[in-house]
């Protein structure tokens, strides 16, 4: 039996609409099982803790657990390649970070390209970097610590979060600021790195604030400067690199990205929710206690933020010739 062509139409569109439903349905009802947010760095630094405070926040408010997995390594692409090699589905996101930036122009032969393989969600959080010293050298300004650094050319040694980390970058641009020749040391991630210059094995590191703040507050670190381009209310009393080098600045921030392709309503109800969360005033508190700034805002709006990140530090990458070791 041959059907009406009007009649014919109207089953074909209602049977091309179905998927259509079904995955609008799908996507509403997200997340149905445990979401995996990767971090490209090891347990216990600025990474993992902002990661760990979203993910309980997000795990409370979506009724699904969002764990949080470590895969340190090679500067953070090992858990870059990995997020954004998932399925498209929302349930394996990346916590974004300068390095992701960084590592556009830093590494050559990348298996991916960020910005194209990447969906951004939202910003989290900004936040001054500090640059800390073990209490045992003896510079207590920055200018101590430069005259310091001159006077024992290639024997200061300085630990950072991996190449390319924002650490790194931080101190290449102390280094190329200011002449000061420190050997870098690079660790799979703050919390080892950290573990050392606390035991004394290296001498001066540029952790995120989350990382180290409350060592420095306990007097375990000494803290010679932010490197945010004002002072932070979190430590008012710490100076900035820039009161002593004119012109330094490198903010450490922090967001959710999921691989490309993800469905439009699970980016913005993630989206939607990790704003919620930083609206929220214990969560507000919580952050400005780490000396972070809420990043609220769309995801095209972190997309951008993303592109001019990756922009202003691979010019440095360049300008530097800093390598992957």
């Amino acid at each position: 039996m041959k059907l009406p062509r009007r009649r014919f139409l109207h089953l074909a569109a209602g049977a091309a609409a179905l998927p259509v439903t079904s995955r609008l349905g799908w996507a509403q009802a997200y997340p149905t099982r445990p979401v995996r947010i990767f971090v490209g760095y090891a347990a216990a630094g600025g990474n993992d803790i902002i990661a760990r405070i979203m993910g309980q926040w997000l795990s409370e408010k979506l009724g699904q657990r969002f764990i949080i997995e470590n895969r340190p390594g090679a500067g953070t692409n090992i858990a870059t390649e990995a997020a954004l090699r998932a399925p498209p589905d929302g349930y394996t996101l990346l916590l974004a970070s300068p390095a992701s930036a960084i590592n556009a122009t830093l590494y050559e032969n990348l298996s991916f390209n960020f910005i194209r393989d990447s969906a951004p969600v939202a910003g989290i959080t900004s936040s001054p970097g500090l640059m800390v010293v073990h209490p045992s050298v003896p510079a207590r300004t920055v200018a101590e610590f430069i005259a310091y650094g001159k006077a024992n050319l290639g024997k200061v040694n300085m630990a950072s979060a991996g190449n390319g980390s924002m650490g790194h970058i931080s101190g290449e641009l102390f280094k190329m600021m200011t002449g000061v020749n420190l050997v870098h040391v690079p660790y799979r991630g703050n919390g080892p790195a950290l573990t050392d210059v606390l035991g004394g094995q290296v001498q001066v590191l540029f952790p995120s604030a989350p990382s180290a703040i409350e060592y420095v507050r306990a007097g375990t670190l000494r803290g010679l400067a932010v490197t945010a381009a004002k002072r932070s209310p979190a430590f008012p009393d710490i100076p900035t690199l820039d009161e002593t080098v004119p012109g330094y600045e490198a903010v450490q921030w922090y967001g959710i990205v999921a691989p490309r392709n993800t469905p439009a309503q699970i980016v913005d109800r993630l989206n939607a929710e990790i704003n919620a969360g930083l609206a929220d005033p214990k969560m507000r508190a919580r952050l400005a206690d780490l000396g972070g700034v809420p990043m609220a805002g769309t995801p095209g709006e972190f997309g951008k933020f993303i592109a001019a990140e990756t922009e202003k530090w691979g010019k440095l990458v360049k300008f530097s010739g800093a390598k992957p070791e």
